[in-house]
């Protein structure tokens, strides 16, 4: 096991193919790819609401914690496929009446634990040589945004940072920053 702390691109769409042979495709497989398209924090994710999704207007609303800037995202093509799956699932599981996003089983909001334990045997099933847990999600969409030579400030919006300081981490390490500048 290597101590990155991250996922790469080719490693989330590993997680998001083992999602695919467990108990909960759909819902696993919007949950993962849309924590790490948004790089939401855990909390953030099972804090999701219905009222948080405008699929019509294609937005979501991301309520950042840890004093983040809040903002909206767009949904993009791949995501709103994948959430429209989830919702048809959703509408036959427990508790489907909830205003949560992703449910549990039983029927309550998917818990914190749940998630990293998700994450953590999804990365198993899929032979990643990382130990997987939901930040690696967050930390990988500020480094697959900076490998697309995204704007730091961009980023920094984006992940909701209010210090640009915990944002340069990503754009730091990336080469390709430096490939124009001669």
């Amino acid at each position: 096991m290597t101590s990155r702390k991250h996922l790469t691109p080719s490693e989330v769409e590993k997680l998001l193919e083992a999602t695919l042979k467990g108990k909960n495709p759909e819902r696993d497989y919007c949950l993962i790819y849309m924590c790490f398209i948004h790089g939401c924090r855990v909390s953030e994710i099972n804090s999701w609401r219905l009222s948080d999704i405008d699929l019509e207007g294609g937005n979501i609303y991301i309520h950042r914690l840890k004093n983040g800037f809040s903002t909206v995202h767009p949904l993009y093509v791949r995501e709103r496929k994948c959430l429209q799956r989830w919702m048809a699932k959703r509408k036959h599981y427990r508790g489907a009446d909830s205003e949560w996003l992703f449910l549990s089983n039983r029927g309550s909001r998917l818990s914190r634990q749940r998630i990293y334990w998700l994450i953590r045997n999804y990365s198993e099933a899929a032979n990643l040589e990382v130990n997987a847990h939901p930040h690696m999600l967050r930390h990988g969409c500020g480094f697959a945004l900076a490998d697309r030579g995204i704007d730091t400030r961009l980023i920094q919006d984006f992940l909701g940072h209010r210090n640009i300081q915990n944002t340069v981490l990503y754009t730091a390490s990336n080469a390709r920053r430096f490939k124009e500048l001669w």
